[in-house]
């Protein structure tokens, strides 16, 4: 297994404190605040933590607020509280707490399977992940093309591959469509005994790049010094079973900017064409002004 992988799970492995009560921590990484994508999946860990049979009722949506940063350098609480427990769904609050105050909210509900109606968006027609440009090749051939500030974040190992296929974007090309397809899986395989981690894991690597949807339209990137971006709330709803270690085709798009906020959305999709996921989430943009 990859040590990046190793150390997400590890991140995502929450400490029991007390009945409802977890504690997670942080890489020490250098960042200056916690990632959200980290906040998202330690948060539906510690909600899964407290259902009894998570393998017939598994998490299928949450909805959550940023409140506060995170801050890397002390852990942080996850209070869960048992809202409900039915006999088809169950549905959880989760505090995240730093310093004595809420960082971050989230209700997450879980739902066992049952017949009913059927349909779902086609996936995209896109190049396959073969034939885009590996790590290796964009660390040989791209990267020193590329802005600092995107070449710093392709450079650091991850637990999440990327292949975009609008790679071109970065290099400065604009896309007037407003549409961003990346391909992503762990860079690892992820284990089979935990029956929800592959949805915790997921949820992580839904916080990557969604905000910087808003910026295609305009021919920019949250890469970019001079913007100032933050999650202000995020959204998720998990379809149908997949696997996180394998390839999965994330369409974003943004519908709206403005008034310093944008909003992302995205559509995930297995390699067979299933949908399985998808995702909303606004977020603070801003210029920076000296």
């Amino acid at each position: 297994m990859a040590v990046a992988v190793q150390q997400l799970l590890s991140i995502l492995d929450l400490e029991t404190l007390e009945v409802n009560l977890f504690r997670g921590r942080s890489p020490q990484s250098g960042w200056q605040r916690v990632f959200g994508g980290q906040v998202i999946g330690q948060a539906l860990v510690a909600a899964c933590r407290t259902v009894d049979d998570l393998a017939a009722h598994p998490p299928h949506s949450l909805h959550a607020y940023f409140l506060l940063p995170g801050d890397p350098k002390v852990p942080i609480i996850y209070e869960v509280e048992r809202l409900r427990d039915g006999r088809s769904y169950s549905t959880r609050r989760v505090t995240a707490i730093q310093h004595g105050r809420p960082i971050y909210s989230m209700m997450v509900s879980f739902h066992g399977a049952e017949p009913g109606l059927t349909h779902q968006f086609r996936m995209p027609e896109v190049a396959d992940p073969e034939t885009l440009p590996t790590e290796l090749d964009l660390k040989e051939r791209i990267l020193p093309l590329m802005p600092d500030p995107v070449r710093g974040y392709y450079e650091r190992e991850r637990p999440i591959e990327l292949r975009p296929v609008e790679f071109e974007r970065y290099l400065g090309k604009a896309h007037p469509e407003g549409r961003f397809h990346v391909w992503i899986r762990t860079t690892g395989k992820l284990p089979d005994g935990d029956p929800a981690i592959h949805r915790c894991v997921l949820a992580y690597a839904s916080d990557m790049l969604l905000l910087d949807a808003a910026m295609i339209p305009h021919g920019r990137t949250l890469f970019e010094k001079t913007v100032m971006a933050a999650s202000l709330d995020h959204a998720m709803w998990f379809h149908r079973p997949f696997r996180a270690d394998e390839w999965l085709l994330y369409c974003q798009d943004s519908p709206s900017a403005c008034g310093g906020r944008g909003l992302g959305r995205g559509l995930i999709f297995a390699r067979d064409g299933t949908l399985i996921a998808s995702v909303a989430q606004e977020g603070v943009i801003r210029d920076r002004h000296d």
